[in-house]
């Protein structure tokens, strides 16, 4: 076992000892979840959370919409996505004004082909410089490429860049730059990291970054809340966090 395998289980052990103490049988819960880097994310956390407890976990990874859909028709315990979804489900009432959490916190970023130089991107005339020397730019119609075109437009390089895009659909960005389709491409940092092939290069810079913000909220037809807010809890503890920062999340 590696020394962040130890400290992972004794940590978990120790933040969810309270939470599952006197629970005779194991609970199944419906947990409904965004797109983007979440797949991946929750991929890791959920059999984590499952083996500590005994819980089981059913998700699904939808769009607003069909989130919004899901909890207003009463059929999930536990959503996760972006904050602005969460806090508008809040102020209709159909998550407690008091269960949501901030769980994390994706930044966007850059990367090109493994082996390729990485240019500086450390000023926002360095990445206006690296964005018009590249031969192809890949992004994609999500929150990070719709920033993306916030920021060329701010860069005034908007239709030099549009001119030479590579527009991914139902794929990461990444797998467009491993393929070499696209010579740097722009996207989430933690949907970037799980992609061989690719190195990353790092975040935008200062005032053109852009925070994306992840909650869980409860809803407040959940059919099974406890077990809900252990899950919730679960994802605040130390063990839970250590992998958030692995994946490329920054923490609230």
């Amino acid at each position: 076992m590696t020394a962040w395998s130890k400290f992972a289980a004794v940590t978990m052990a120790g933040c969810l000892s309270m939470l599952i103490a006197g629970t005779a049988n194991a609970a199944e819960i419906t947990v409904v979840a965004s797109g983007g880097p979440l797949p991946d994310v929750m991929g890791t956390l959920i059999p984590m959370f499952e083996k500590a407890t005994g819980n089981k976990v059913k998700i699904s990874h939808k769009g607003a919409p069909a989130i919004t859909a899901d909890v207003k028709g009463g059929t999930v315990d536990l959503v996760i996505t972006n904050t602005e979804v969460v806090d508008e489900l809040a102020k209709g009432g159909d998550v407690g004004a008091n269960a949501k959490t901030l769980l994390m916190i994706s930044k966007v970023g850059l990367a090109v082909k493994a082996g390729a130089p990485k240019p500086d991107i450390s000023t926002p005339d360095k990445l206006k410089a690296a964005l018009l020397a590249a031969k192809t730019v890949g992004y994609s119609q999500g929150a990070s490429g719709q920033h993306l075109l916030t920021v060329i437009q701010k860069l005034g390089i908007a239709d030099a860049v549009k001119a030479k895009a590579i527009i991914t659909q139902g794929r990461p960005v990444g797998a467009a730059i491993a393929s070499g389709e696209a010579e740097i491409g722009v996207q989430q940092i933690a949907e970037l990291r799980p992609v061989p092939g690719i190195d990353v290069i790092g975040e935008m810079p200062g005032e053109l970054q852009k925070q994306i913000p992840y909650s869980a909220g409860i809803p407040a037809k959940a059919k099974d809340g406890t077990t809900a807010q252990a899950m919730v809890t679960f994802l605040r503890s130390e063990a839970a966090l250590e992998v958030l920062k692995r994946k490329g999340m920054d923490l609230p």
